[in-house]
């Protein structure tokens, strides 16, 4: 593991403990749909270093530590560090555009930047293999990649779980394509896989027009 994806996981276990003592500070920096409309836009990125609870920590940076490898030995430090932050962004943002009429609407978590790095990681090597439980055999990470959004596409419909679907989706979208725009060679060496990994992005974006662009 390179210094970078360390010093991150640090900083998201000393802002979520922070958070989890502090009451105050954890509402002054998680998403808000109202606060962020009323302007309060740092939120868009705080919120991604807060977490629910241990469980929910623990299972984010526990991701990020599997993943962020591959993404490391494929780009370098500053390349790993933008889609980390702007999968971030592009998760809460997408939670702002699909929830902006429902002012009550707050999450947190790393989960937008960790899904980036991990759909970066996939469309950088789509025939890893992955052993998810409880199946038995190991499965290609592409196929990871397309089932998992389009499981997040169906629980941000019918809201399953507490859990942000949203910054999963749009931190997947922001991954997938700084990936390609940094390695542009992704779409001759793994073309099917990787246009197998834009459908579920496809569908969303269809599914979600209205909330998208008006």
């Amino acid at each position: 593991m390179k210094f970078i994806s360390i010093a991150l996981i640090v900083a998201n276990v000393l802002f979520s403990i922070q958070g989890f003592k502090d009451l105050v500070f954890f509402n002054k920096y998680k998403f808000s749909v109202l606060a962020v409309q009323r302007g309060e836009k740092y939120r868009l990125f705080s919120s991604g270093f807060l977490h629910a609870d241990y469980m929910h920590l623990g299972f984010n940076m526990f991701a990020l530590y599997l993943f962020s490898e591959t993404v490391l030995n494929y780009f370098s430090p500053l390349q790993y560090l933008i889609i980390y932050g702007l999968s971030l962004l592009a998760g809460n943002y997408l939670s702002l555009l699909i929830h902006k009429s429902e002012s009550y609407y707050t999450a947190v978590g790393a989960s937008g930047a960790v899904t980036g790095i991990v759909y970066a990681s996939i469309v950088l090597f789509p025939d890893m293999s992955l052993y998810i439980f409880p199946l038995p055999i190991a499965i290609k990470g592409y196929v990871f990649g397309i089932g998992y959004l389009f499981y997040s596409i169906y629980g941000m419909k019918n809201q399953v779980g507490n859990i942000g679907h949203t910054a999963h989706l749009g931190g997947a979208v922001a991954g997938y394509v700084l990936s390609i725009v940094f390695m542009p060679s992704v779409l001759q060496v793994h073309s099917l896989q990787t246009l197998l990994l834009a459908v579920p992005i496809v569908v969303l974006i269809v599914l979600q027009k209205k909330n998208l662009f008006q």
